[in-house]
């Protein structure tokens, strides 16, 4: 009987891991999407030169490195990066559900 117990007790432990495994690749989808569409995006003769002339803006530069400062990938528990993390999630998402 015990066995049986152990038994049942290991499925709905590996149906728990199957499940956060399952959304942390969804995750992980979301994200590589997100990043594959903004770099195609970045690359589209439209958009090029504006962010030719951005990158080499020397304000915005500043602007933009007091902006990533703020996110940390070590911090995971800082409420703006939770935030942000959610917000690129759910762009993600979106794209990937408008594309697929």
């Amino acid at each position: 009987m015990k066995i049986f117990y152990l038994v049942i007790l290991g499925l709905f432990l590996s149906a728990k891991s199957a499940a956060a495994q399952y959304s942390a690749q969804n995750k992980a989808k979301y994200m590589a999407t997100l990043k594959a569409v903004v770099d195609y995006k970045i690359n589209d003769e439209e958009n090029y030169a504006d962010i030719e002339s951005l990158r080499e803006n020397r304000r915005f530069n500043q602007d933009l490195t007091k902006m990533l400062a703020k996110l940390s990938n070590r911090r995971t528990k800082n409420s703006t990066n939770s935030r942000v993390y959610k917000i690129l999630l759910k762009a993600g998402k979106d794209v990937y559900n408008e594309l697929n």
